[in-house]
Parts: structure tokens; C-alpha cells; sequence
């Protein structure tokens, strides 16, 4: 069974930084793509971040791109999201994803499975 478990959220001002985690296990993961997405309360979920687990390929929303940063470590099975600059309106609840194809999409209807997410606020 694919499990995805997220962790480092937390509460940061305006400007500040963190490092989400996302270990996951029961696949290997070469053929799988893997992404961030968050939801704020009262919005629909969306895309953040998405990475080809085999070549580290990475794709980012406009928000948040030269911003955050995708990455994988293939040793561990964790991906990561370097999140830098924070703004308010990053506050969310923060999910990883995976779907087992190559290609990395941007709906997440088109991602099977789902960590627990991990919480980002930040303050202004």
C-alpha cells in the first residue's frame, strides 16, 4: 500500500521560509510523478508543485514560482518542498500527492494517492 506522509508546517511570518517533507513507501517510485497541492478553507484544492520522480523534471504554479522548490531524494523516498519568501495568502493546508505515471499533471483528480497534509500558516 502507497503511503504518503507529510510533515514540517508550522507557523512563520511574512518573509520567513520552511521545508515540507513528504516520505514516502510501499512502491518504488521511478515511474511515478509526485506533487504538492494546498487548500486553503473555503477554496478548492490546487496545484503547487509537481516533480518526475525519475529525472527530477519539476513544474510550478505561477504563484509560487522562484519561490518554492521541488526536490527529491531518491535514497530516502522523500520529497521535499523548500518553500521561500512566505506570503500570507501561501496559508494552507499543505498535501502530497502521487500518481504512477511519468507525467506530471496539475488536476488532482488525476493523483491517487494522498498524505495526511501538514499545516502552513503565515502571519503577517
Amino acid at each position: 500500500q502507497v503511503q504518503l506522509v507529510e510533515s514540517g508546517g508550522g507557523l512563520v511570518q511574512a518573509g520567513g521560509s520552511l521545508r515540507l517533507s513528504c516520505a514516502a513507501s510501499g512502491r518504488t517510485f521511478s515511474s511515478y510523478a509526485m506533487g504538492w497541492f494546498r487548500q486553503a478553507p473555503g477554496k478548492e484544492r490546487e496545484f503547487v508543485a509537481g516533480i518526475r520522480w525519475s529525472d527530477g523534471s519539476t513544474y510550478y504554479a505561477n504563484s509560487v514560482k522562484g519561490r518554492f522548490t521541488i526536490s527529491r531524494d531518491n535514497a530516502k523516498n522523500t520529497v521535499y518542498l523548500q518553500m521561500n519568501s512566505l506570503k500570507p495568502e501561501d496559508t494552507a493546508v499543505y498535501h502530497c500527492a502521487a500518481r504512477s505515471s511519468v507525467i506530471v499533471t496539475t488536476t488532482t483528480n488525476s493523483y491517487k494517492y494522498w498524505g495526511q497534509g501538514t499545516q502552513v500558516t503565515v502571519s503577517s
